[in-house]
């Protein structure tokens, strides 16, 4: 299988995919990859109103978040309005953190799988590069079913994944 091509010059969109409000910190590490380049940013942030009860009681566990785990466990998860709401507000702070840092962005909430939304956005055409942010995950990232694993997969763009709050990569 061979590596894919290059994007051409005139793509200028990087879509960022977050699940958390990104910090300054976050939106440093993506614009100093584009220092030099004039580009678009795109954030999407899925309304997580469906979790996998195995799956993110051993990513809590995994991270040691006992009470995180406990609360999976006692099915204290969001209602959809509630998560959309949340996710909503992650999108305004990230958004907000790039125009701090002088960039301009859009974005917009989307559902609990982001792949076809991303899907859509490159077979629109434009985009250079995806940025997938999140917190480690131990089981997807293992068994490479993280949303950036996933996207690398089916998408014929750059796919790069960052762990929120470092310059750490996934």
């Amino acid at each position: 299988m061979s590596a894919p091509a290059p994007p051409p010059l005139t793509d200028r969109t990087v879509v960022v995919l977050t699940e958390d409000t990104l910090t300054a910190a976050d939106v440093a590490h993506i614009t100093a990859l584009h220092a030099e380049d004039d580009v678009d940013y795109r954030v999407l942030v899925p309304a997580d109103t469906e979790r996998n009860l195995l799956v993110s009681v051993v990513d809590h566990l995994g991270l040691g978040e006992l009470r995180e785990a406990l609360d999976e466990v006692l099915g204290r998860e969001p209602h959809p309005a509630e998560a959309r709401a949340q996710a909503s507000d992650q999108l305004a702070g990230s958004l907000a953190a790039f125009g701090a840092a002088g960039e301009v962005a859009d974005g917009s909430v989307v559902g609990d799988d982001p792949i076809p939304v991303l899907t859509d956005e490159v077979a629109r055409g434009g985009v250079r590069e995806i940025v997938v942010v999140t917190y480690p995950h131990a089981v997807e990232d293992t068994f490479h079913r993280d949303w950036a694993s996933r996207a690398r997969d089916r998408l014929r763009v750059p796919v790069l994944h960052l762990y929120a709050g470092t310059s750490e990569l996934g």
